[in-house]
């Protein structure tokens, strides 16, 4: 098998940029889904403006923006998204939004300095918050004149939100201690031997220092010995609490995992069930990071869990499955739920691929996914191999609280 699409949504849920080449870190390809469109609804009886969350369900006319990513150079360059907004086909002529193509260039990141000037909102997204910061106002005037309606652009920032459920691989692979520790050690130098060596010289002293204070009779006695036992235990204890936390996966506003995983084989499957045999699914609308080409069948991702990828071999672990919604129906011509086949895909679905005992009433395609936390990055690139090196016998049950029925 073998890697034939990569893509990344600087924006959340407008339509994604293609990549040749991408870096991933633990929190999915760098510079993805770090910024995201929020409706400003009025307040009631004077009350304040508040901010709904913009998800390409409930607004498909976020499949009329097209993106495209100018990556920077160096730390000084901010790099460049480039945001291209196309009016739909059937567009009626007194609808407000402009009826021709507009295009508008905003930095991929923003300087720290920058983001402390900006006003902090807080964007809590599948029951896992954060704070974001609210753009300048040309960002925000552009977008909403597009869309017809106020909305602001947030920036992520260097801030991020919880894996909920098990989904994280810390929490669905049951990691040894051990391998936390040394991953943890390895992240924060990239020295495997020197570093270990460094922390258990550590108690190493302090327990010479103990020995020199207490006579050697003394030693022996209950007390002393459950003393020793307490500091070695808390000692274990609030490192390996350190390494956790350092080691916690985290994501940025994607729903619920740094990847999704999807295999070209099962979108051809779905492109079989439609009775035109010139229409096919566009397989963006599965909203992937990375398409798998030449599966053997369709759907066997339901059952990968760890993949190789490429000559240097860097891992990732897919942990859970990703439940579908109505964004699989948008038209991005018109920007509404397709009409004829296109707006059944999620129906089509329904018929075979409710197979999560966790979420029986929303059909699975995809696999959510996340770096193995053996690796600080990676470089995947189109064409590079795959190789499943990882399989359970049983699909994984979707426990993210709100994502359950």
């Amino acid at each position: 098998m073998k890697v034939s699409k990569l893509y990344i949504y600087p924006i959340k849920s407008l339509r994604p940029t293609p990549l040749t080449v991408a870096s991933i870190c633990s929190e999915g390809i760098k510079y993805d889904r770090r910024y995201m469109l929020m409706k400003v609804e009025p307040g009631k009886d004077g009350a304040e403006p508040t901010l709904k969350n913009m998800h390409i369900p409930h607004f498909p006319e976020m499949g009329l923006f097209q993106t495209a990513v100018e990556f920077p150079e160096d730390n000084d360059d901010t790099g460049k998204i480039i945001v291209t907004y196309n009016p739909p086909f059937t567009q009626e002529i007194d609808d407000p939004r402009p009826h021709e193509i507009k295009q508008l260039e905003m930095p991929m990141r923003i300087r720290r300095a920058e983001v402390k000037t900006m006003k902090e909102i807080k964007v809590v997204m599948h029951q896992s918050s954060t704070m974001g910061y609210v753009m300048e106002e040309k960002y925000n005037n552009w977008f909403s004149e597009c869309f017809g309606f106020p909305v602001i652009l947030a920036y992520l920032g260097q801030n991020s939100r919880e894996v909920l459920g098990t989904l994280a691989p810390e929490k669905r692979n049951n990691v040894p201690w051990w391998t936390l520790w040394y991953g943890a050690l390895r992240a924060i130098r990239n020295v495997p031997i020197l570093i270990p060596l460094c922390w258990i010289f550590v108690p190493i002293l302090a327990l010479q220092y103990f020995l020199n204070k207490v006579p050697r009779e003394k030693l022996t006695t209950p007390h002393v010995l459950f003393g020793i036992f307490i500091i070695v235990v808390g000692w274990l204890r609030t490192t390996h609490a350190v390494f956790a936390k350092l080691r916690e996966t985290r994501i940025t506003f994607a729903d619920c995992a740094s990847l999704l995983v999807i295999s070209q084989t099962s979108v051809d499957n779905v492109s079989d069930r439609f009775e035109s045999e010139t229409e096919e699914v566009d397989h963006t609308k599965f909203r992937p990071n990375i398409v798998v080409s030449d599966a053997e069948l369709p759907f066997e991702e339901d059952f990968w869990t760890e993949l190789k990828v490429g000559s240097k071999g860097f891992r990732l672990l897919l942990t859970g499955n990703c439940v579908r919604c109505q964004s699989l129906n948008v038209d991005y011509q018109t920007g509404k739920m397709g009409d004829g086949e296109s707006g059944t895909v999620l129906k089509k679905l329904m018929k075979d691929r409710r197979v999560d005992r966790g979420a029986k009433f929303s059909p699975v395609f995809g696999r959510y996914g996340f770096l193995h936390w053996t690796h600080r990055e990676g470089m995947i690139h189109v064409g590079d191999e795959i190789e499943v090196v990882a399989r359970t016998k049983e699909r994984t049950i979707t426990d993210w609280p709100g994502l359950t029925n």
